[in-house]
């Protein structure tokens, strides 16, 4: 097969990835009458960021699965890593690394929303890892880091006084 022949071949991978990363997006966001924990936990798995490497995120610089046979417990949910050095830095500071308000989508936050963000469409800002619903969330994150993280700080304590213990 030729080197065209396998562009091709992912270009129709990659296709089908934002394909599918779209649909995920357009779903409707859930708020917090519709959650009930104070970390986003896939309720079918109990994975926290939905088995992605919260450590990965800072050493890799990129959303990456973790392994099903290096997870760690906390905080009511299961984290997984892609490696053992990942796992040793996350179980040693978990605040550092697990994402900010829960997996919650700061701009959502800020509104009184819990809304969980998406593994994929993340920032690091502050050292702190964020996660976002939508690129349009993220993107206003961006523009505006400084008081989208005031702004969701002050309101996070009502916010998950609100989420079931």
């Amino acid at each position: 097969m030729t080197a065209a022949g396998h562009g091709g071949k992912w270009l129709v991978a990659l296709a089908l990835f934002w394909s599918v990363l779209a649909v995920v997006l357009a779903l409707p966001a859930r708020t917090s009458a519709q959650t009930t924990e104070r970390i986003v936990i896939d309720p079918r798995t109990g994975l926290a960021i939905n088995g992605f490497d919260a450590v990965g995120y800072f050493t890799d610089a990129q959303p990456m699965l973790g392994r099903s046979d290096l997870e760690y417990p906390f905080a009511g949910a299961v984290w997984r890593f892609r490696n053992e050095g990942n796992r040793a830095a996350f179980a040693g500071k978990p605040e550092i690394y697990m994402p900010q308000f829960g997996g919650y989508d700061p701009i959502a936050v800020a509104r009184g929303l819990a809304t969980p963000g998406h593994p994929m469409l993340w920032v690091i800002a502050g050292k702190r890892l964020y996660l976002f619903h939508d690129t349009e969330s993220r993107d206003r994150f961006i523009a505006e880091e400084q008081q989208a993280i005031e702004a969701a700080s002050a309101k996070w304590p009502t916010v998950m006084h609100e989420l079931a213990n």
